[in-house]
């Protein structure tokens, strides 16, 4: 449940509880709710119970901390890949207990990514001040509802990293304003360029496209927008997949993507592949079915894995 994820933006899980329940378009073909049917070990939803993790789990981060003091590296520790930090369902005690776990273990770098902004002040421990130097915090945004919705919760919060974990990519997003707010001195946010004291912008962005078996395509247009977003802001971007679904565009830069269809190689641009297979953007632009690992990560031709270092 932990040790050396495949996930690309991590070093290792960690899962203080599980369970969770939908609150966002991008929950709607959860990855984590699926493993729970098939495991049959937690009910999902609302209502339902989370289940703590056993206390062998919990002393994982210690064993990882101890290994990253020895070689002066420092691992990233996603929490929680199968329930939220900040779900109110979850009992006070158990988040109490995973902060004082994150304080035990200052060689690890905590990545709290979280659906529910709203909830974090409220939740956060009483020492919390500025933020613990060992945690990132990430909100998960699908769309530019999302983002108009969120990101001004997240900057509220002080912390070492805060960034934007976009996966689902469900639309187009416009972080240009986002690069730009301001506060007045009662804190409230204003997306205004005239105001004084400005906001930093987030650290780190992440894109992904959706995997599963109803994913829903990305089109690499709104990766593109985003990607050049960053860089014009100089904020840190990591393209992470494009899921299920490789758009046509991308498929000659694509090292993972080899021959699934026999006649590209005589320039045939749709021909053999079957029709439901095949997402029809608009007159210039289709996705093809390929599968998360024949899709790859890159994006027009390059891997794009960056990551936040010291900013202010």
């Amino acid at each position: 449940m932990g040790e050396n994820t495949k996930i690309e933006w991590a070093t290792h899980t960690f899962n203080p509880w599980v369970g969770c329940a939908k609150v966002s378009p991008g929950c709607d073909h959860c990855y984590a709710e699926g493993w729970a049917k098939r495991s049959g070990s937690v009910q999902w939803g609302p209502h339902a119970e989370r289940r703590r993790t056993t206390a062998a789990n919990w002393r994982q981060p210690m064993k990882w901390n101890r290994e990253a003091e020895a070689s002066g590296t420092r691992p990233r520790i996603f929490c929680a890949s199968l329930a939220d930090v900040f779900d109110n369902a979850v009992p006070v005690e158990w988040r109490a207990d995973l902060f004082a776990l994150i304080r035990e273990t200052p060689y690890l770098d905590w990545l709290l990514v979280t659906k529910r902004i709203g909830n974090v002040r409220a939740m956060l421990p009483a020492d919390w001040g500025s933020g613990y130097p060992n945690v990132w915090l990430l909100i998960t945004v699908t769309d530019q509802i999302e983002v108009d919705r969120d990101i001004p919760k997240l900057l509220r919060v002080q912390a070492a990293v805060r960034g934007l974990s976009v996966e689902p990519m469900l639309g187009s997003i416009d972080l240009s304003l986002c690069f730009d707010l301001y506060q007045y001195e009662d804190g409230d946010v204003w997306r205004s360029r005239n105001m004084s004291r400005p906001l930093h912008s987030p650290d780190w962005v992440i894109i992904g496209g959706e995997s599963g078996p109803n994913a829903r395509p990305m089109h690499p247009q709104w990766a593109r927008e985003l990607r050049d977003q960053c860089v014009a802001a100089d904020v840190p971007f990591l393209f992470k997949q494009w899921g299920e679904w490789l758009p046509m565009d991308q498929q000659e830069r694509s090292r993972e993507f080899n021959g699934i269809v026999a006649d590209r190689a005589n320039g045939a641009p749709v021909g053999g592949y079957p029709a439901e297979r095949v997402h029809q953007w608009d007159g210039a632009m289709e996705s093809y079915r390929a599968g998360k690992k024949n899709a790859g990560r890159l994006l027009d031709g390059v891997q794009h894995d960056g990551y936040p270092g010291a900013r202010p």
